[in-house]
This record gives C-alpha cells, structure tokens and sequence, in this order.
C-alpha cells in the first residue's frame, strides 16, 4: 500500500511509520521537518505546515495514497484542513483520544460520573475545550478531539481512541515520576491509595492497531478503544516499573494533601479512566503485548536517554515533608 501519514516523524508516528515501512509499504511523511529521523530515510518526506496542505493537492495526488493517517489533528481547523485536502475517496485511520468520555472529565473533577468499562458508545464529555485557560507546552489552547472526530467521522474515517500511551521516545516520560526518584537514590516514595485504573498502551501496540486498521474494510467509520487489556492499578505500575529500573522501593502511604505534584497520581480517585478493548480485539483482531514486557522496555530506554526530569534539593525536601505524615 501506498500510505501517506499526517505527521509520523515523532513518538507514536514514527514508530506507526517504522512499522509500516518494516512491513514493506511505501510511505509519504508530510511534516514541519523538525525532526528527520536517519530510521525514516526510506519515507517520502513532504515538508509543510499543515495550514498549507490545501495548496500540496497536486504533489499528494502524484504519490497516489491508497491510504491516510492521520496522526496529529489536534483541533478543528487541524482536522477541516486536512479533510478539505485529501482526496475524499481515499480511506483515513485518525488518532483520537479517550479523554473525550465523560469519564475522563470525572477524573479530572473528582466525581465519579461514568460505569466502567468504559465502550465506545459511551457519553462524551459535556465540558468542551479543557485547556483553553492554561494549555500545557505545545497544546493549542483550542485543543479538541471531539471536534476532530466529528469533522473525520463525516468521512467515514477509523477513529482510534488512544489511553496513556508509553514508550521509547516518549516526550512525556510517563514513568519519570518514579525514574527520577530512582535516578537520585531514592528508595522510599510517599503514595496515596493509588487506586487509579488507567489505560494505558505502549507505542509500539499502537502502532500494531493502526497496522491492522489499514486496509481494514469492517473498520471503515468506526470508532474503535485501543488499550492494553489488563489495566494495573497506579500503586502496581510503580511496582512494574521499579523492577524493570532494579530498584527495591517502600511505597509509603501518606495524608494526601501532602503528596509532592508529581505524585498526585497516585491519590485517591473516585472516576476511573479504564477502556473496554473488546471492539479492537474482535474487529482488528488486535492484542497488545504482555504489560510487564512493555514497561520494562520503556523503562530501559528511559535510564538510557535519562529522559525524565532531574532530581533537585526541592524535590527532596517535598518529598521528606510528605513522609512526615505516614498514615496506617
């Protein structure tokens, strides 16, 4: 197949362009070109930003893709752009998010406001535009997969509804909270309940996902959870990823007002963001591999890169003043 993706030089589209060029297809990357990985040489690289891809019609109508994917429409107009410049009868594989359940605005509340697990059929969240007041780095204040969704859905495009996703490159480092206790010679961390059921997927079953959602004629307009199929609780994550790290570490329960920032995840939390995977499993017949087995390779690549953030006297003292309230 001839496959033009929407991004696809970073974290989750490099390592969907990296499986599909290891399966043999050709690939087209239109991206900014801030990043030109020497393991994409063999992709047809078109650089642009994505507000001029309207005017790129004629140089994608001569790769001729047999496919799209879309990997980094983060709001509306990322997603009218990019619909208005594609041809219309080619099909789409569209990354979304599961932070568009209602579940997920629960999380984020502390009210327990959705059943688990959570289908695809699911109430979405009422609340619209969660970042508009402080956008994180490289967000967009009108950040909205909803908006995306609906504006692919009218193309009957695969939309795949992404949890926490892991992995080598990773730019979030979702297991830095605990590598840079690691990292500092720390052996004891203050937790809450840790109690917190998240999805969460490493990057290469994702790509896996997307892989088996292209060409795939029975997931043409669906919408489509992807996640590992066994969710571990936040308290027995930190346990996977201090054996995978080599380290023997107490997990101290403390009075949660006192937990440092970055360890706020492990509170107590009343809404759950866990995903039903069986629509991924019998449509795409897609599994993921053994959780154990991922993080370990996550957590490997991490240590290596030393990706997380450094250890400062701040972080030491936060952290010694929440174990001052140990509780039973």
């Amino acid at each position: 197949m001839r496959i033009l993706i929407l991004g696809g030089t970073s974290f989750i589209g490099r390592a969907i362009t990296r499986a599909l060029l290891g399966l043999g297809h050709e690939v087209a990357l239109y991206h900014r070109g801030r990043t030109e990985p020497s393991e994409l040489a063999r992709a047809t690289h078109m650089h642009g930003d994505r507000s001029e891809l309207f005017d790129r019609r004629e140089e994608i109508a001569r790769f001729g893709p047999d496919a799209v994917v879309d990997t980094y429409a983060l709001t509306l107009r990322d997603a009218r752009i990019a619909v208005s410049a594609l041809p219309v009868d080619v099909p789409a594989v569209v990354l979304s998010s599961q932070d568009v359940y209602e579940a997920f605005e629960g999380f984020l509340t502390g009210r327990a406001t959705a059943p688990l697990p959570i289908r695809e059929n699911a109430p979405l969240r009422r609340r619209r535009y969660l970042y508009r007041d402080d956008p994180p780095p490289g967000v967009p204040a009108d950040y909205e997969k909803i908006d995306v969704e609906t504006v692919w859905s009218e193309r009957r495009a695969t939309i795949l509804r992404l949890p926490m996703v892991y992995g080598p490159g990773d730019p979030q480092c979702r297991e830095g909270f605990v590598l840079r206790r690691i990292a500092a010679g720390r052996r004891t961390i203050p937790v809450g309940a840790g109690n917190l059921l998240w999805s969460r997927a490493h990057v290469e079953d994702i790509a896996a996902a997307v892989v088996s959602a292209l060409g795939n004629p029975a997931a043409s307009g669906a919408i489509i959870n992807i996640a590992e199929s066994a969710t571990v609780s936040v308290r027995r994550w930190i346990e996977q990823i201090a054996f995978a790290a080599g380290a023997e570490l107490e997990l101290v329960r403390v009075s949660e007002e006192t937990l440092p920032a970055d360890l706020m995840l492990t509170g107590t939390h009343a809404q759950h963001v866990l995903a039903d995977t069986h629509l991924a499993e019998g449509l795409l017949h897609w599994t993921s591999d053994p959780a154990d087995e991922r993080v370990a390779d996550s957590v490997r690549w991490h240590l290596r890169h030393q990706s997380y953030q450094p250890w400062g006297d701040a972080d030491t003292a936060a952290d010694e003043r929440a174990l001052r309230h140990r509780v039973s």
